[in-house]
């Protein structure tokens, strides 16, 4: 007799490999069975099972992504040199140039300054974010009731940090734009301090502070690039960082709400894993002769599919990030016109429930084709995945 322990194993090994055919065998193993319905495939039972043996596994928590570096330069102007007044027109010239290349240096001071400040708050804020996901994470991972109100209140409480967060790359990019005024003003004292030298009446004193001037003028150039481009650097790295972070939040709020640990979102495993773009769905296709990656039986309330479904999409793009997929609704064609026409209602309600799961997961719309049918075979309401 097979031991309650091993059906156990067994009913696990089913879910977390549902059956599926396709060209990268390395993905799953293909079985043999040509019924998309047949007892290899995902069933209300077996989910349920599943979640029992999983419960007293070791499961390792999703974290938040880490926050990319930010840069640790800070940008000291040269400083200005004192003159002495000629009392000639470029002698005067001079004099005005000075002091606007002070008024320069006095904005990069301050430039500096907000940086800094900037890049304390956004380490501040990353910190608290990642400790009350962690605290979220752990608490999940245990297990917890659907719905746990201090849950919901840690998860507030990051939404709020991660919108900080938000705000902060935003202030840097204002940051930026004030930079990229000073570099037009750097590039007109440069040309003024360069064309001063043709001006006429000038002497060999002028001349001298000239060169000086100008040589400070292109020390603040430079300094003055190297700001912009650790700043644009900043927002754009903390910029993808904040955008990821939100599409992983929404898929805790959706693990919160069922009590269960999921990992990253969908979409942010299919770009970890590309370069290339995102792809269209299209219409569905006949999926006739294909094996699915996973059967969902509703053949009573409640089926908890939800962490059988998103390991199954998650091994997937993996493998295969740019992955599209078809959604079909399956209805039993037996039981004359009026019950088939009413399971279709009902297959297509239920699928759209699992599709409205896979997009909280974060799987792009774009990326799931949907359609009906019904089938000789199938015994009661069931939805498909296919892999196109």
């Amino acid at each position: 007799m097979v031991s309650n322990g091993f059906r156990s194993l067994l009913v696990g090994a089913l879910v977390m490999l549902p059956a599926c055919s396709f060209t990268e065998d390395s993905l799953w193993p293909s079985f043999t069975a040509d019924d998309p319905a047949g007892s290899d495939t995902l069933t209300a039972d077996a989910a349920a099972d599943a979640e029992q043996d999983d419960a007293g596994q070791p499961m390792d928590a999703p974290v938040a992504s880490a926050q990319p570096a930010l840069g640790t330069s800070t940008f000291v102007p040269p400083g200005v040199t004192d003159g002495q007044e000629t009392g000639t027109f470029v002698g005067k010239k001079v004099v005005e140039l000075r002091q606007e290349l002070q008024r320069l240096q006095g904005q990069i001071s301050s430039h500096n300054g907000q940086l800094q400040q900037l890049r304390g708050q956004l380490v501040a804020n990353s910190q608290r974010y990642h400790g009350t996901i962690a605290a979220v994470n752990a608490r999940l991972q245990v297990g917890t009731t659907p719905g746990n109100p201090i849950l919901v209140q840690q998860f507030t409480s990051a939404q709020a940090d991660l919108d900080r967060l938000s705000q902060d790359v935003a202030s840097m990019n204002s940051l930026s734009g004030n930079i990229g005024n000073s570099s037009t003003m750097s590039a007109f004292l440069a040309e003024s301090a360069k064309a001063a030298f043709s001006v006429s009446g000038a002497i060999d004193a002028d001349h001298r502070q000239l060169a000086i001037l100008e040589d400070e003028v292109n020390r603040t150039d430079v300094l003055i690039d190297r700001l912009l481009k650790e700043v644009s650097n900043d927002v754009r790295r903390q910029t993808n960082y904040v955008s990821t972070e939100r599409a992983n939040l929404n898929l805790l709020s959706t693990g919160i709400r069922s009590g269960e640990i999921y990992g990253g979102s969908l979409m942010n495993i299919a770009m970890a894993n590309s370069a290339g773009g995102g792809v269209s769905a299209g219409s569905a296709i006949n999926t006739s002769g294909k094996r699915p990656l996973i059967v969902i039986r509703f053949d009573r309330a409640d089926v908890p599919y939800q962490q059988a479904l998103y390991n199954s999409v998650s091994k997937v793009l993996e493998q295969r990030p740019n992955a599209v997929f078809d959604l079909v609704a399956v209805a039993p064609a037996s039981g004359g016109q009026a019950r088939v026409s009413l399971n279709s209602n009902k297959a297509r309600r239920h699928s759209e429930n699992v599709l409205r799961s896979l997009i909280e997961m974060g799987l792009p719309p774009a990326r799931i084709a949907v359609s009906a049918r019904t089938m000789v075979q199938a015994r009661t309401n069931e939805v498909h995945l296919y892999l196109r």
